[in-house]
């Protein structure tokens, strides 16, 4: 249990004074029905997209590729160590990003009351969620000791590789460790019961200056302990932006270039504090483009939505499978195995083209087609990425592909920030094709067939392209 002392008394009037004085999170409605009603910020902004520009990301972000593993389904073990063995492969397919999943103690309460709805209808009777923490401080056995999570981030350090913790600072666990000590640092209702937020959790009080610094505590321990290079945090929007200024600030004076990444989608994020935030009107896109609920010219859509409602330079993460898009119950199939292996790679392909960095999903790299859940584990439905079929042919090809685009984006890291041009198609229901001038003359083109017939039409120059169904050309 990490005993905690609240800061000197200077510091802690300076939270209050600057807690008292954030403008209230307001939550925004949708815009309307159907996707784009969704192309919104989840909450209101001080900045004006107009008039505000986001922080510049350290150069070495640029060039990245960003790779999330989820440890407990990563190998059959789910363990650090047995995750640290195949970081070379992950290397050799050009990752330099590893974002790993909640280590920190999970919350084994069985209470189904403070269970989330996905915990309760996947039926895996599971009550340890990843993201319903215990203890911050604590590394959970079922991933191995602290020594195994510092040697997984020595290792990939050794290999040239930066490491991303998760931060889960939104809720907790009911039987957080915190709780009899502190009870104060959860939001309570007037009878005093703990105010559960949107997944069951209570919620953090991030009002209480003595709460923030216990986060605080938490960041730049990692920072210093493991040598943690950045930090993925969840649904940071519902968070007040100044309180990750502030653990922004802290960790940076620790070490210089750490990086943070937002789950959220909120205008302020970028000015001070975050350095990546996920695009999510592009990933709902390529989501309901699998699915086939969407044309294939509402990707263009969704693009120009996100220039129009945040600030200049903004930066963003491309994916289109995470933990919760993978997230599946018993007798569920995954993207891979629902809508084909090559609508899947011409996904992969436009989250490599687009601007930003783009992320690729626990076994996506050879077309994984396995069950994930956020609360499978060796214990629980026995879940985990299929590797025994890494070397067939589909899995070839797709390793084959994600390295050519690895390849791609060491070699060009202004497709991190050069222009989108989009190309007008003659079927847009069907197709969608953009073009990236970069600075040294270099032009790179997409184009992208959704549809299950063949597509045909020429780009801009002249060039003539013939695409199958579900199939991409991508173009120098």
């Amino acid at each position: 249990m990490h005993i905690f002392n609240v800061a000197a008394a200077v510091g802690a009037i300076c939270l209050a004074a600057l807690a008292a004085g954030t403008p209230p999170l307001v939550r925004l409605p949708h815009r309307g029905k159907g996707l784009e009603g969704r192309f919104h910020p989840t909450y209101a902004s001080a900045h004006a997209p107009e008039t505000s520009r986001a922080k510049d990301v350290p150069p070495f972000l640029r060039g990245c590729v960003m790779y999330q593993l989820f440890t407990r389904m990563f190998t059959p073990e789910g363990t650090f160590a047995a995750a640290r063995a195949k970081l070379k492969d992950l290397k050799a397919d050009g990752i330099d990003i590893v974002y790993l999943t909640p280590h920190q103690l999970a919350d084994d309460d069985p209470d189904p009351k403070f269970w989330s709805g996905r915990q309760k209808a996947c039926k895996l009777n599971n009550p340890k969620n990843p993201y319903r923490q215990k203890d911050f401080f604590a590394v959970d056995l079922e991933y191995g000791t602290k020594e195994d999570l510092k040697a997984f981030v020595d290792e990939a350090h050794r290999l040239g590789m930066k490491v991303m913790f998760d931060l889960v600072y939104f809720h907790c666990g009911p039987k957080a460790v915190f709780l009899k000590d502190h009870p104060d640092f959860i939001v309570r209702n007037p009878d005093g019961t703990p105010k559960l937020g949107d997944w069951a959790f209570p919620e953090m009080d991030i009002a209480n200056p003595a709460v923030r610094e216990y986060l605080y505590a938490n960041m730049v321990g990692f920072v210093r302990d493991y040598d943690v290079d950045g930090f993925r945090c969840d649904v940071a929007d519902m968070l007040p932006v100044d309180f990750w200024e502030e653990g922004a600030r802290r960790c940076r004076a620790v070490k210089p270039d750490v990086f943070l990444m937002c789950e959220g989608l909120k205008g302020d994020d970028q000015i001070a504090a975050f350095d990546l935030t996920y695009g999510f009107y592009t990933q709902w896109t390529m989501v309901a483009m699998l699915e086939g609920k969407s044309p294939a010219s509402m990707l263009e859509k969704a693009w120009r939505a996100q220039v129009r409602d945040y600030p200049r330079g903004f930066h963003w993460m491309r994916c289109f499978e995470n933990h919760d898009f993978a997230n599946v119950n018993p007798g569920q199939k995954r993207k891979e195995a629902l809508y084909g292996h090559e609508l899947n790679a011409a996904m992969i392909a436009t989250c490599f083209l687009l601007d930003g960095i783009p992320m690729l999903y626990n076994g996506q790299e050879i077309a994984d087609a396995s069950p994930h859940s956020i609360y499978a584990n060796r214990d629980h439905g026995k879940w985990c990425v299929d590797w025994s079929r890494a070397g067939d042919n589909v899995a070839v090809e797709r390793r084959a592909l994600v390295r050519r685009l690895t390849a791609l984006r060491h070699a060009h890291p202004d497709l991190f920030d050069a222009p989108v041009v989009w190309h007008a198609v003659p079927e847009p229901d069907k197709a969608y094709a953009f073009s990236r001038p970069l600075p040294d003359g270099t032009t790179f083109t997409l184009a992208v067939n959704i549809s299950s017939e063949p597509v045909s039409f020429a780009l801009p120059g002249g060039k003539a392209v013939s695409l199958r169904p579900h199939g991409f050309h991508l173009g120098e």
